[in-house]
């Protein structure tokens, strides 16, 4: 098998991205040693942490390197087509009887202890949550970027992650001013600019999200735009394709042609532009070898503690509140869904599990209470 037709294995791109981009910190910012310093020792965690995820699965134990969490299921924010809020995960008031900031801060301690470097931190806003981050950045051999809509970043919030450098933003944008706004609200683009200005100008690594629909996918993977964001000191892009959950918004979605151009774009910039991080979700599951939720190469835990195959996969058998994470990644749902070959399963696009969620309603009606 050649270097081009060689599968792309999604969980090492993005540990050697990280690698890639922890290596050009501690190089641009040699003239800070506290982030050198911070760099300097992730680098040598995130190695131990693969060194215990590969002697676990020598002894059969497969361990995923990254987790996603969902701290609140509060959001200020109403974005056109949220597949969250349609699936009623996400609300305007404080929710009840979420997790704590002390539950969470023993999965982040268990985490650690079985290796798992990257945990995603989302939402709704995880910034409505400064007690959780606040608790986050004192694991310093995790990386913790965290999915925000940008509108609660303050100065206590740069100062936070000036302090505890393993604390990430990952700011929500759609393109443009005209196309953000139009989804997002009047003023979030201007406020992402200048959340991204600041991060520059205090050195703090920072990476973009960017929900791919039909109307925003070229302007989104167009040079300009890019550029744009790496000039402000951007170090990683993460395509999130649109995933419908109403009749109204299906037209949104991209289509076979429209995944095929972006699927294209994205190995071209990996070629052309390494010094960015470009991550296509769940694009990248055909070049992985299927999706990589329940377990395989993430999970998903709920603000409220059920761990679930994937954000947009919202079923769950059991609860960190009652188990250990260990227990949890290895539920029954998950172990169905790995040994059954369902990740695996062609599909039309998009995410696998949100297109056969009959088959996953099914699953968890065959399981036992």
């Amino acid at each position: 098998m050649n270097q081009e037709q060689k599968p792309f294995d999604i969980q090492a791109y993005m540990t050697q991205g990280v690698e890639r981009v922890v290596t050009e910190a501690v190089k641009a910012t040699l003239k800070d040693p506290r982030e050198s310093v911070f760099m300097a020792k992730f680098a040598a965690a995130s190695r131990a942490a693969s060194k215990k995820r590969r002697k676990a699965e020598d002894a059969g134990e497969h361990i995923p390197p990254f987790l996603i969490a969902s701290i609140t299921s509060q959001c200020n924010l109403h974005c056109a087509g949220c597949y969250s809020r349609c699936n009623h995960a996400t609300v305007d008031g404080e929710p009840v009887r979420q997790l704590t900031s002390e539950e969470w801060f023993r999965i982040f301690d268990e985490a650690d202890d079985l290796g798992v470097s990257f945990i995603l931190l989302a939402g709704g806003e995880p910034m409505l949550r400064r007690d959780i981050i606040e608790a986050a950045g004192k694991k310093p051999n995790i990386l913790f970027p965290i999915f925000t809509n940008g509108t609660f970043m303050d100065e206590r919030y740069f100062d936070l992650f000036d302090r505890r450098r393993n604390l990430i933003p990952i700011m929500s944008i759609e393109g443009e001013k005209d196309i953000t706004d139009a989804r997002r609200g009047g003023g979030v683009y201007d406020r992402l600019i200048a959340n991204m200005d600041e991060c520059h100008r205090r050195g703090l690594i920072f990476g973009a999200s960017v929900t791919v629909t039909t109307e925003n996918i070229r302007q989104v993977s167009s040079q300009e735009f890019l550029k744009k964001l790496a000039d402000r000191g951007c170090k990683a892009v993460i395509f999130v394709e649109f995933v419908p959950v109403t009749d109204e918004s299906k037209k949104l979605a991209p289509g076979d042609a429209e995944r095929e151009y972006l699927r294209a774009e994205i190995a071209r910039l990996r070629q052309e532009h390494p010094e960015m991080v470009y991550i296509s979700f769940p694009g990248d599951e055909k070049s992985s070898g299927g999706c990589v939720a329940a377990g395989r190469g993430f999970f998903h835990i709920n603000s409220h503690g059920g761990a679930e195959p994937c954000p947009f996969s919202p079923y769950s058998d059991v609860n960190v509140r009652d188990t250990s994470l260990r227990d949890a990644m290895n539920s029954r749902l998950f172990r169905t869904l790995r040994e059954d070959g369902h990740l695996l399963e062609d599909h039309a696009g998009g995410c696998v599990l949100y297109e056969k969620r009959e088959l996953v309603e099914q699953i968890m009606a065959g399981l036992p209470r």
